[in-house]
């Protein structure tokens, strides 16, 4: 199967890329180690994943890119900061990202843990002090309670706790499955629900559905990632081929063999593609991006 092409990647990636950069040039410098150590968590690579399925959604949606602009770059920051944390000595303890030294690597470990902490503050500096539409502005509220549950204990957090409590330890498919919904799986989803509500004519049972269709698709990611972290190579992953083997984690192939993970990632795809067959909108960018995460090879 080949990889598809994501519909307005390159230009969203560029996008995006620049905001960022342009947040963090307008900070007012008082460290200046640290403020290159969040620079470099933040800039140095990446997919843009997130703020592709916030505009991707978005935009079909009808809602306004500048509002979809703060919600982008707002989980973009949750996840780097994320990054800069999980590999830390005392979480995975790696040493390449992105085919980069790791930020305790190319700075120290209490610099990384600042910059990580700096990103995740960023986050809620760019909703907080976005300059959102009449509407955007009305759904602030919810645009950070849905931020707060993604990112928090009862999300991405919880979720890291659970992968690191389940580190040389048998685990069932639900739980594995329950690990990754929160590890992995909030930030994807809220990438859509977020951008879902900075669309007006979005009705709820139309989110309900939206809400679905990230769920399928944040669990099929982690699949498609336990995968192609036995298949890809060092050079591919941008980091350490098996380093979850050498941790010692549950993964989809070892509960499952490679062929059974491939059938789960295969089965959460085609379910995620029903979840967008509701909706009446012209949805398939979405599903192309659902295609990409079960294809890609790194």
């Amino acid at each position: 199967m080949s990889i598809p092409t994501l519909p307005e990647l390159s230009n969203y990636q560029t996008r995006v890329n620049q905001l960022l950069a342009d947040k963090l040039d307008a900070l007012a410098v008082n460290d200046t180690k640290l403020l290159e150590a969040m620079r470099y968590g933040l800039l140095i690579g990446g997919k843009r994943m997130r703020p592709y399925l916030v505009y991707t959604t978005g935009l079909a949606l009808g809602a306004e890119i500048n509002d979809l602009d703060g919600v982008a770059c707002a989980l973009e920051c949750i996840h780097a900061y994320s990054l800069l944390h999980d590999d830390l000595p005392a979480m995975d303890d790696d040493d390449l990202r992105r085919g980069q030294p790791t930020c305790h690597k190319a700075f120290d470990e209490a610099t990384a843990i600042l910059a990580g902490d700096s990103l995740q503050t960023l986050a809620f500096d760019f909703l907080a002090n976005h300059t959102f539409s009449a509407f955007g502005t009305q759904k602030m509220p919810m645009l950070l309670k849905q931020l707060v549950a993604a990112a928090g204990y009862q999300g991405m957090c919880g979720g890291q706790a659970l992968d690191l409590s389940a580190t040389d330890t048998q685990i069932t498919l639900a739980q594995l499955e329950t690990i990754h919904q929160l590890k992995t799986g909030a930030l994807l989803k809220a990438s859509v629900t977020m951008a879902a509500e900075c669309a007006p004519k979005v009705t709820e049972e139309q989110k309900i559905s939206l809400a679905t269709f990230a769920e399928l698709i944040g669990l099929a990611y982690q699949v498609q990632d336990d995968i192609i972290d036995i298949t890809s190579t060092q050079e591919q992953l941008g980091k350490p081929k098996g380093s979850d083997i050498e941790a010692n984690k549950s993964t989809y192939p070892a509960l499952l063999g490679l062929s059974g993970a491939q059938q789960k990632a295969d089965h959460l795809y085609q379910e995620s593609l029903q979840a967008l067959a509701r909706l009446p909108y012209n949805t398939d960018n979405l599903a192309q991006f659902a295609t990409f995460i079960v294809r890609r090879t790194h």
